[in-house]
């Protein structure tokens, strides 16, 4: 699944939110297949991988510039 950047930035937090679950289940059903020597297309997992970290890094970008998203607080 070759995932347009251009169409992710239009999509509302929401909806990156079910495509980030999508492509994370997608990951997971392919490592499967490698696992047990089904997978056909290797690249397959290559590009779900790289899908995934596109939708990530635009949810980063749309997060509130004062809130960053999954930064932990320093201890202090």
């Amino acid at each position: 699944m070759d995932v347009d950047v251009k169409a992710l930035r239009d999509l509302t937090v929401a909806e990156l939110g079910e495509k980030e679950q999508q492509l994370a289940q997608e990951l997971f059903h392919l490592r499967f297949q490698l696992a047990t020597g089904r997978l056909e297309n290797p690249m397959k997992l290559r590009q779900a991988r790289r899908d995934l970290a596109r939708v990530k890094t635009i949810v980063r970008q749309q997060a509130p510039a004062g809130k960053p998203a999954g930064k932990k607080k320093q201890a202090g």
